[in-house]
């Protein structure tokens, strides 16, 4: 029989409740009775998308959710400080990051709010004005004293364990105000102050991109802001930092420098550190005489920077830009930012990192076949580039210029300054004199290119033809004959005994005197015909007038030999 006093209902049984349930509920009742346990140090054996999975010695493993992290990233092998909470339903050992204890009631959160001491609680909802927080009982978190700012962020909060101070606490209404915000600000303070004291310069850490400026980026070192410089990003030219990183980005830097004012900590880090320098390999890369390719970075008044590759840039000095000289007045004439040119590499020195470059020799040297392109004597045509106080540079071509001197300007009259007859850009004619390739020179004349008598002579007449002229002089065998007005001639005259000559110019002044007063009509009438003159028999002297015969006209020099006819 059964005992009246017993109730069917309070004798537990499979059917009614199971094993699982009575372990859930002493689980339930025993969780909080190691809150509040010392720390331990736990090693990471697992990761997934929810939670992390701690060896921490006890012969089941903790876990951790992920969200408690906070954006903290933990991989197998790490260690960390853990404290144990309880059981899950599972098993596994619920973990903290958190060393406070939770109160457990109203005499615990007397003494806690009476030294001002952190109490650790359990957001458990978003309410009208703040966050409803568990700390053993039920307490209201104004949202101003959260630390966040807007609802995504509130939402975020549910369920995460927090550190929290009690601000107000009235046992009778069971009224408990706590303030997230400032244990938040005083254990950032700490950590800061922590993490400060055992940074040092050429340390290699692990960030993330925060924000992004035109300077550059700040990387989130753990809590710990430091400022990445543009300039400290790449080798090569960075002109925004948006265009290398973006925000959220996960990178690794290394301490460049640690201020060690107190008040200003800032830490400077750099990307491009951790790569190797690109002038190392220079050497070995570029060479005198090779032809690359780069983009002109930036525009100087003695020329552009081009770079090579990232990192490595060359100048191309202003006189390396054209063959033109005194044509170039800045870089901006030839090239643009941004452009990409073909530059020949003119000297590399590595140590002090220069590369000289050049443009006009990429472009081929214009005096390499300059012997085909121009010829003594042919006639050329180009602008004025330039007037000096001795002539005028006319450009023929690109690179090339020809010099005229201020007496060949013009064969009509006397040039002081050639301004007065010549301007720059104005198109003009001449004639090749001479071209001296060892010193890159061509004189050039441009009254060779008039017209004048003697022209008009040599055109009218050919070698052999018979002519009549005055001799002016002898000197050496080699005389000086007048054809005309303004027109001469040499002569290479018969070696004759000095006897001879003394008495043909004993009688040349008595002769002179009429032969003058004469020779302009005569010779304008013989010159044609080639007669008249003295017998070929008779001395020759000065003052005479006889004949010669052309044995050499040279139209490019405009030079007439003769010989005695």
């Amino acid at each position: 029989m059964s005992n009246p006093e017993t109730s069917n209902s309070e004798i537990p049984t499979e059917s009614t409740e199971s094993f699982g349930d009575i372990l859930s509920q002493f689980q339930k009742s025993h969780s909080r009775k190691t809150e509040g346990s010392r720390q331990l140090q736990a090693t990471v054996i697992a990761v997934n998308s929810e939670s992390v999975f701690f060896d921490i010695g006890y012969k089941s493993e903790g876990i951790l959710p992920l969200k408690a992290l906070q954006g903290e990233t933990l991989k197998p092998g790490d260690k960390c400080l853990v404290t144990v909470k309880g059981r899950d339903l599972d098993g596994y050992y619920e973990l903290s990051r958190f060393h406070v204890e939770r109160p457990m009631d109203w005499t615990a959160l007397e003494k806690a709010f009476a030294d001002k001491t952190a109490v650790l609680g359990t957001v458990t909802g978003v309410i009208k004005g703040g966050f409803s927080v568990d700390v053993g009982v039920r307490a209201f978190m104004p949202a101003s004293r959260s630390g966040v700012r807007d609802a995504a962020e509130m939402e975020k909060l549910v369920g995460q364990e927090i550190r929290c101070r009690i601000i107000k606490l009235d046992v009778t209404d069971e009224d408990v105000v706590v303030d997230r915000r400032t244990v938040a600000e005083e254990e950032e303070r700490s950590a800061k102050n922590k993490f400060y004291s055992q940074i040092k310069e050429g340390e290699i850490l692990s960030g993330t991109v925060r924000s992004l400026t035109d300077y550059g980026a700040f990387i989130d070192l753990g809590g710990v802001d430091a400022l990445l410089h543009v300039s400290d990003i790449a080798w090569g030219r960075v002109n925004k930092p948006a265009d290398v990183l973006s925000v959220g980005q996960a990178v690794e830097v290394k301490v460049l420098k640690v201020a060690p004012d107190a008040d200003k900590r800032r830490i400077s880090v750099g990307l491009k550190q951790l790569q190797p320098h690109p002038w190392d390999a220079v050497a070995e890369k570029f060479k005198a005489g090779d032809r690359v390719r780069g983009t002109v970075t930036r525009l100087v008044d003695f020329g552009a920077f081009v770079e090579l590759e990232p990192g490595i840039e060359g100048l191309i000095h202003i006189s390396e830009m054209s063959w033109s000289k005194g044509k170039i007045r800045k870089a901006s004439d030839v090239v643009k930012q941004g452009e990409t040119v073909e530059v020949v590499i003119l000297q590399v020195n590595a140590a002090e990192h220069r590369i000289s470059l050049g443009l006009k020799q990429a472009l081929g040297d214009p005096w390499a076949d300059i012997g085909q392109r121009f010829q003594v004597g042919s006639a050329v045509e180009g602008p004025v580039t330039n007037l000096t106080k001795f002539g005028a540079f006319v450009q023929l071509s690109e690179g090339i210029e020809g010099m005229v001197h201020v007496s060949d300007i013009s064969a009509e009259k006397r040039i002081s300054q050639q301004q007065d007859v010549l301007r720059v850009g104005q198109v003009v004619k001449a004639q090749v004199l001479a071209i001296d390739l060892e010193k890159r020179q061509i004189r050039l004349g441009m009254k060779q290119l008039v017209p004048t008598g003697l022209d008009e002579y040599i055109a009218e007449h050919t070698e052999g033809d018979v002519v009549t002229g005055r001799l002016m002089d002898d000197s050496d065998g080699q005389a000086r004959v007048e054809l005309g007005e303004g027109l001469h001639a040499t002569c290479k005259m018969p070696v004759t005994s000095p006897g001879a000559a003394a008495a043909a110019n004993s009688e040349a002044p008595k002769q002179s005197k009429a032969d003058l007063s004469s020779l302009s009509s005569m010779l304008q009438a013989r010159w044609k015909s080639g007669s008249g003159g003295v017998p070929k028999a008779e001395p020759a002297r000065t003052g005479q007038v006889r004949s010669f015969r052309i044995v050499k006209l040279d139209r490019a020099a405009k030079k007439i030999e003769l010989e005695l006819a």
